[in-house]
């Protein structure tokens, strides 16, 4: 009977692990909480990257995300994509992307994001990608970005993220500037 109850616990267990969404990783910078952080495979030869996280601010002041840095790419710019008159523009954020207080704002395809500009190597699905976001009022903030597959829409445990469903929208990880 033991067995069986032991048995039983660790299936429950390991039941558990596989329900859990990877990247799962919470990080918390002053009143700032950051989660799913993730990006996508690049083919060699790539330049650009997107990066795309969830940032909560639990405070009472806007703080603003304005830039970062990661060993593998040049640099690492805010970026926003929307339509216009049809037409989908990507941009820059010079001032940066402001969390107001009490907001959740998620960066991901489509939206706002962030570009690896200038990659040095490509960036493999299973990897963990260390980077360093940079806040106006959280300062630094060291995390990893989980690498997906190359047409992934959401981190793993979340969706599709197989890199099979690209629900028609751009994937510019091949976009050269």
């Amino acid at each position: 009977m033991k067995k069986i109850v032991r048995t039983l616990a660790y299936a429950v267990a390991f039941a558990a692990l596989l329900a859990a969404p990877a990247g799962a990783e919470e990080i918390k910078a002053g009143d700032l909480v950051i989660t799913q952080a993730w990006s996508r495979a690049t083919p060699g030869g790539a330049k650009v990257a997107g990066g795309y996280l969830t940032i909560e601010n639990k405070g009472s002041a806007a703080d603003r995300l304005i830039g970062g840095a990661v060993d593998v790419a040049a640099r690492v710019e805010v970026h926003e994509m929307s339509m216009k008159d049809g037409v989908m523009i990507m941009r820059q954020l010079d001032k940066g992307l402001a969390i107001e207080p009490g907001k959740t704002v998620k960066l991901a395809p489509g939206g706002y994001h962030l570009m690896l500009m200038e990659l040095k190597s490509p960036l493999k699905q299973g990897d963990k990608l260390p980077v360093t976001l940079e806040f106006e009022k959280a300062g630094k903030v060291k995390l990893s970005l989980d690498v997906q597959g190359v047409g992934a829409q959401a981190p793993a445990g979340e969706g599709h993220s197989g890199g099979h469903d690209m629900k028609g929208m751009p994937d510019h990880s091949g976009m050269k500037k």
